[in-house]
This record gives C-alpha cells, sequence and structure tokens, in this order.
C-alpha cells in the first residue's frame, strides 16, 4: 500500500558512538502526503521495533483485524495514584541503558532490572541486534557493567541478561496483571536515540491488542501514547505507583518516522513468565 512505508526497525547511532559504521540508508518509498488516508491504511500501520543499531532492525507487521476492537478494561474500583514524579524518581534507578558492541558496530536498547540476583529483562531484537557482541549495560548512576545473555524468546521478544561484575541496582516491581485499566497514566521510561533515564507520560490507550512482536503469531499487548522511540526497546511501562506493567518493545510508524502517540508493551505477566522460564533453563 502506497504511502505507508515498508515494516523496517528505525536505524540510529548512539551519541558517543562516533566510530560505529554509517547506517545504510532506508529505502525510498512512495508519497501521499496531503491526502488522508483511509481506514484501510490505518489498520496497515507498520509496526517496528525501537532498538538501536549500526544496520538497523527489522520491523513487524501488525496484525489487526478490522473487526477485532481492543479489549476495554472496567473503570477502576478507585483513585489511580497521580504522583508520577515520585513514580519516576522510584524507577529510574533500576532502568538501565543495554549496549551490545561488536567489530562491525553494535546495537543499543533499554532494559530493567528483574530481581535480586542481576537479571536484566530486555528485547530479544536488542541482543539480536548485536549479532552475539560483548554486552554491557548502563545504570542511572553512570556505572558500565558487563553483563551476559542468560536466554532469549525471539516470539515474545524478550531476553534475559545477568549482570556479571559489579552489584546491580534494586529490582523494580512488578503490578498485578489484572490492575491496569484503560486510561490510567503511565511513564515510558529508558533510553531513546541513546538519552539514558528519560521519561516520557501517557495513558493506556488500550489492553488486549492484538499486533506481531517478533513472531508470526499474532499476541496482544498493551498499547499507549506515551511518546516511545529507538533505543526504549526493552525498558518498563510503569504505573503511577511505579510497578511495572509492560515491556516497550514496538511502534507504529507512518512513513518509517518515529512515534506517533501509538506505542505496544508486552504485557508483564507475559514478560514476567518468560523470563522466569529463560532464568529456570540459564
Amino acid at each position: 500500500m502506497s504511502g505507508l512505508g515498508s515494516p523496517r526497525g528505525p536505524e540510529f547511532h548512539s551519541p558517543d558512538w562516533a566510530t560505529a559504521p554509517a547506517a545504510a540508508p532506508a529505502p525510498a518509498h512512495a508519497a501521499t502526503r496531503g491526502k488522508r488516508l483511509p481506514a484501510a491504511a490505518l489498520a496497515a500501520l507498520a509496526v517496528v521495533g525501537l532498538s538501536a543499531g549500526a544496520g538497523g532492525m527489522a520491523g513487524y507487521v501488525a496484525g489487526h483485524d478490522a473487526e477485532e476492537a481492543a479489549t476495554a478494561a472496567p473503570l477502576p474500583q478507585g483513585n489511580i495514584p497521580a504522583d508520577l514524579v515520585g513514580a519516576a524518581a522510584r524507577v529510574l534507578p533500576g532502568v538501565v541503558s543495554v549496549q551490545v558492541r561488536t567489530g562491525q558496530g553494535g546495537a543499543s536498547g533499554s532494559g530493567f532490572v528483574f530481581d535480586d540476583r542481576g537479571h536484566i529483562v530486555t528485547n530479544n531484537h536488542v541482543v539480536a541486534a548485536g549479532r552475539g557482541g560483548d554486552v554491557t549495560i548502563v545504570g542511572q548512576d553512570g556505572q558500565r557493567r558487563p553483563a551476559e545473555v542468560v536466554g532469549t524468546d525471539p516470539g515474545s521478544d524478550i531476553a534475559v541478561l545477568r549482570v556479571t561484575g559489579g552489584s546491580p541496582p534494586a529490582p523494580l516491581a512488578l503490578a498485578d496483571p489484572n490492575g491496569t485499566r484503560v486510561g490510567e497514566s503511565v511513564l515510558a521510561v529508558g533510553s531513546p536515540l541513546g538519552l539514558s533515564g528519560t521519561v516520557t507520560a501517557g495513558i493506556v490507550s488500550a489492553l488486549d491488542r492484538p499486533v506481531r512482536l517478533g513472531g508470526q503469531t499474532r499476541q496482544t499487548a498493551v498499547q499507549t501514547d506515551a511518546s516511545i522511540n529507538p533505543g526504549n526497546s526493552g525498558g518498563p511501562l510503569v504505573n503511577a505507583r511505579g510497578e511495572v506493567i509492560g515491556v516497550n518493545t514496538a511502534i507504529a510508524t507512518l512513513e518509517g518516522g518515529g512515534s506517533i502517540g501509538i506505542g505496544f508493551a508486552v504485557p508483564i505477566e507475559r514478560a514476567r513468565q518468560v523470563a522466569d522460564s529463560l532464568i529456570a533453563r540459564g
């Protein structure tokens, strides 16, 4: 379909990667600027991974059918805390930048501390983009710590790392998977475009949104309008209590651009189950 661009991952180098090879130019696409997109075109938005890599990342095509609607959750049975400043303060120490370096360049993304044994949850496509290179995490304190890949699950786009040097920060709290509500305030935390410790605010736009994230099988995701961009991959989406409700994984985009206010996160219960399984096997 003209005007939407082919699905592909954003290409970006962190500011401190001055020696990394230049990214290949993105392919040209037919433009439909100045024209209103039909409903069918909107349903065909590309959903792309959010890692920042030397060679870019392959994107994932949204799997939303026109007749399928996101499941709207009932209204909350109490007041949702609105202290986003406090939530950011609680979460930031447990969010890290993930850098994977190879002789040909590398990739970067985000992650968060999963447990007190030094395990970090991130996206599989962040690790895969680095093609087996050395992994380093950088915390809010700026300290660089080496890490190793414990395991990956391409189907869910979840990967687990383990810090091998130094003490990791305290783990983040995980939300009750049945407690997330449409319309509640959320923060997306990570390292978009290499800018570590970035926090953006929004709401939960939809629950159980069917998309393809990492594989050919459609799965449900949390949709948010919090601004997420290349480099946010693997970072947490948290509620106003500072609890992780999802793992930021992809955005819908027109013409291969950046955030248009439609982002997707792997629900925390699925991410937790996959992470626990990878840790048990690794």
